[in-house]
C-alpha cells in the first residue's frame, strides 16, 4: 500500500539551471550586454550595426585566407599599443629601481598604482 502511495505522488522536476559562460560582452564593441532572460538564444552582440560589422569581418576574413582568430591592425593602432607597453614597462622598472634604492611604502604604493592604471589601459584594446 505504501509503494501505490509513492507511485502517486508528484515528483519534483528540476529546472534546467541558469546559462553560465554566456558572453557578457559585445563580440564587436566589447561594450557590457544587457542581462537576458533564460528564454533564447544568447546575445552576441548590442545592436545590429556591432552584428553587421562582425559579419562583414568574417565575410572579409574569408576570402582574404587569414585565420578567423587574426587581429588586424593598423600602423597607427601598432605605434599605440606599443607606446602603451613601453609606459608599462618603463612603470615596472621604476618600482625595482624604486625598491633598490629603498623606497617607503607609501612610494612604493604610488608606482603600483601607475602599474594598474597602464595595464587597465592596455585592456582597452578597441
Amino acid at each position: 500500500m505504501r509503494e501505490a502511495a509513492e507511485l502517486t505522488q508528484p515528483t519534483t522536476i528540476e529546472l534546467a539551471p541558469a546559462r553560465r559562460g554566456a558572453p557578457k560582452h559585445c563580440g564587436w564593441c566589447g561594450r557590457r550586454l544587457p542581462e537576458g532572460g533564460n528564454v533564447g538564444r544568447r546575445r552576441r552582440y548590442c545592436g545590429q550595426s556591432c552584428r553587421q560589422r562582425a559579419y562583414e569581418r568574417r565575410t572579409a576574413l574569408q576570402r582574404s585566407g587569414l585565420p578567423e582568430d587574426a587581429v588586424v591592425l593598423s600602423d597607427t593602432e601598432i605605434a599605440a599599443l606599443q607606446d602603451r607597453l613601453f609606459q608599462l614597462r618603463c612603470a615596472a622598472e621604476d618600482i625595482v629601481t624604486a625598491a633598490d634604492d629603498g623606497a617607503d611604502v607609501r612610494e612604493l604604493r604610488g608606482l603600483a598604482e601607475e602599474i594598474a592604471r597602464a595595464a587597465k589601459d592596455l585592456e582597452q584594446l578597441r
